[in-house]
Parts: structure tokens; C-alpha cells; sequence
């Protein structure tokens, strides 16, 4: 699998964030099977697909909590958790604070941000 591949498999997931990208999806996408995409994209990203999806989702979550007055509940459907507690039981794993508690704070915790594949 190419450079180019993994770029484009990274850019994939980028492009479907809102939309619940998945392993077969993307897979689907570029044309090989799940298992070689999972395998190559963790070999070049550093982590699986799962952890790559979740990390960006929550880092979106994180600028939308900094920068919107939106609901955390809203934050939490339109980032594909299926409820407040999920969403804040992965995004407290995630950096250590509660989203409510990270938006009142607004500590400096870096985002998890794309991966860059060269």
C-alpha cells in the first residue's frame, strides 16, 4: 500500500467525521481489504482506526465546546456519542476534565490533530 493510500484513507476519515466513518467504509473506499487498511493505517497513523476516529471526534467536540454556547448534549449526537454519558465518559478519558467542566476551565489541552502522512 502506497503513501498516497494511507493519505487518502486519512483524508477519508477527515471528509466523514460528521458522518460515522467506519473501517469497511473506508476500506471500501480505497479498495483493499479491512484487515490490510486496519493494519496499514496503524502501522503509518500510530494508532488504530477506532482510537484515530474517536481522538478527532473529541477534539472537534473540544473547539465546539470552547467556541459555541451549543447544548453538550448537542455537541454529543452531532459528534456520534449516543448520549451525554457516553460522550462524557469517553471525553473525560480523553483529557482528564468533564465537557462541562473543560468548557467553564478552558484548560490548555492540546487537540489531537490530523495525522500527517509523508
Amino acid at each position: 500500500m502506497s503513501v498516497k493510500t494511507i493519505s487518502s484513507m486519512v483524508q477519508w476519515v477527515e471528509d466523514n467525521l460528521a458522518n460515522q466513518p467506519t473501517l469497511p467504509k473506508m476500506a471500501a473506499y480505497v479498495g483493499y481489504s479491512e484487515f490490510y487498511c486496519s493494519a496499514k493505517f496503524h502501522e503509518y497513523v500510530g494508532i488504530s482506526f477506532k482510537e484515530y476516529v474517536q481522538r478527532r471526534k473529541l477534539s472537534m467536540a473540544m473547539i465546539n465546546l470552547l467556541k459555541t454556547d451549543e447544548r453538550i448534549i448537542d455537541i454529543a449526537l452531532k459528534h456520534g456519542f449516543s448520549s451525554h454519558e457516553a460522550f462524557t465518559r469517553a471525553f473525560q478519558k480523553f483529557n482528564g476534565y468533564t465537557p462541562a467542566r473543560y468548557r467553564t476551565e478552558k484548560p490548555g489541552i492540546p487537540l489531537y490533530e490530523r495525522a500527517q502522512i509523508f
